[in-house]
């Protein structure tokens, strides 16, 4: 699959959503695929010299793969909590990453993963009921975490706010998961869309 062009279809669609441009035609090689998939937004910083996180929405269950990129596009561009959403004048600073996710299988425990080649999502008891996190193969090697720093940021994550106890890293049911990623900074795109 052609990762990267699913990452200029989604520029094609944030700029059809933010500028009313042509409604976009997604890649042909989209026809008949479903998976599980995330779109995730950055944004260049002057101050800090890269890309900081805008925004990431994904769904773990297999989505049509041209429906599944144009909605996670508005998701994680619009509707992510931690962020007003984006504007038109950041689309130049922008550069979108699209996840598609692969080998789901159950780990042994909290720390039967590799950090730089898996995903981690985790579900865990919180109060009365059992919730959820995730982060995407790629993050905990670009902060530099460890197991476990990483496993204590994802409990933060989904919710716990009390001591992280042994018998609470031990309730943990964790699946791990790996992606196929690419990423496409605005540039890129323009480059893109101007070669016939």
């Amino acid at each position: 699959m052609d990762v990267e062009a699913y990452c200029a279809f989604c520029f094609d669609v944030l700029a059809w959503k933010l500028e009313q441009a042509g409604q976009p035609t997604p890649p042909s090689s989209t026809a008949g695929q479903s998976c599980p998939l995330f779109v995730t937004w950055k944004k260049w910083s002057s101050k800090h010299q890269e890309y900081d996180l805008r925004g990431c929405i994904g769904t773990f269950a297999a989505q049509p793969l041209a429906e599944g990129l144009q909605t996670f596009t508005c998701s994680s561009a619009f509707r992510d909590s931690r962020f007003p959403p984006i504007r038109a004048d950041e689309l130049p600073a922008l550069q979108c990453g699209v996840s598609l996710l692969t080998n789901f299988t159950p780990g042994a425990d909290y720390l039967d993963w590799e950090v730089g080649r898996h995903g981690i999502w985790i579900e865990f008891p919180l109060g009365r009921d059992t919730t959820t996190a995730t982060y995407l193969p790629e993050v905990a090697a670009e902060q530099g975490w460890t197991k476990e720093e990483a496993i204590q940021s994802l409990l933060r994550k989904g919710g716990h706010r009390g001591p992280i106890t042994p018998e609470l890293l031990q309730a943990i049911k964790l699946t791990r998961y790996e992606s196929q990623k690419a990423s496409l900074n605005y540039d890129d795109w323009k480059r893109r869309r101007a070669t016939p």
